[in-house]
């Protein structure tokens, strides 16, 4: 899948907590971004349809299936193509996203949107046979929290898959910024072993981690700040800077981006893309965590232990 003006190149490439996070500010971005996100998130796309693909090769019949960070929806209902005897939910934080998503619901109806937080779902214990996220991880403020709420809201056996970003994302632009101010103008993203190390100390089951960098391309540098925006991807850090920056200064940073140019004379844009699978570990059996190994029950098991002993 190509930009449309933009080409990309692939290769492979092999603390939890976000505090810099303005998730306000992130919530009002996506919520203005939305009604032309789909025209500018090309790459969103495109990670979420390779995250799609992995599910071929994983066994599993859900029958209910949560849209983590749904956005406009176009996974869910894809979610939903693949696996049409199941309850797809789609959640989001932003209401514009939500309210997209739902005009490509409007006639079928296949897909039930709701507004919340990634780590305060609302969701029933237990209740989830498979948590879809694409891109999301990203805006969490704790990613402990976060996997700690999907340990809560997942079946035995159920499956976890997701992308986000990890700290290789727009590390051009990162460092053309650098050579202007000390100002964040670009958010932070966490390695993948903080990741998979979140997710064991939440107790997930055998957590799978892998990453892939893409390398967009762009005739001008203005171009790719353009879509960042355009995605509600823009700068969302406490410590960026809160008014307008001066045309000095981007002039400045452009000058400095120029270190990277490739040999066409294009601009290039690093995202680098983490993967992840986890299970959620069956009633009674064993889990790593942070303090050692322990195992716990539902109330419907042990009750149901109860009755096969009488």
């Amino acid at each position: 899948m190509q930009p449309p003006e933009d080409n990309i190149i692939c290769q492979i490439r092999p603390s939890t907590e976000h505090a810099e996070l303005d998730i306000d500010q992130a919530r009002l971005a996506f919520h203005r971004a939305a009604s032309e996100y789909e025209k500018h998130a090309w790459l969103q796309q495109e990670i979420g349809g390779r995250l799609l693909e992995r599910l071929d090769e994983l066994n599993t019949q859900p029958r209910t299936v949560v849209d983590m960070g749904c956005g406009t929806g176009l996974h869910s209902f894809a979610l939903k193509t693949r696996y049409p005897k199941a309850d797809v939910i789609g959640i989001d934080f932003a209401e514009g996203m939500l309210a997209e998503a739902k005009k490509r619901n409007r006639w079928h109806r296949k897909v039930e949107y709701r507004q919340a937080d990634m780590a305060v779902s609302g969701l029933a214990d237990a209740s989830v046979d498979l948590l879809y996220s694409n891109l999301s991880l990203q805006w969490a403020v704790d990613l402990r929290a976060l996997f700690n709420e999907w340990r809560r809201i997942m079946k035995p056996n159920g499956l976890v898959l997701f992308t986000t970003l990890g700290p290789g994302t727009l590390l051009e632009l990162r460092e053309a910024w650098s050579k202007v101010d000390n100002m964040a103008h670009v958010n932070t993203f966490l390695d993948i072993r903080d990741v998979g190390d979140a997710l064991m100390a939440s107790g997930f089951h055998e957590p799978v981690m892998d990453a892939e960098m893409l390398t967009l391309t762009y005739s001008t540098v203005h171009k790719l700040m353009r879509e960042l925006k355009g995605m509600g991807a823009h700068n969302v850090n406490h410590n960026r800077q809160h008014n307008l920056t001066g045309a000095g200064r981007i002039r400045a940073m452009c000058e400095a981006y120029k270190d990277f140019l490739l040999p066409d004379g294009r601009y290039p844009a690093s995202w680098e893309v983490i993967y992840g699978v986890a299970w959620q570990p069956e009633d009674g059996q064993p889990i790593r965590t942070v303090v050692g190994e322990e195992a716990s029950f539902s109330i419907a098991h042990l009750l149901s232990s109860r009755k096969k002993k009488k």
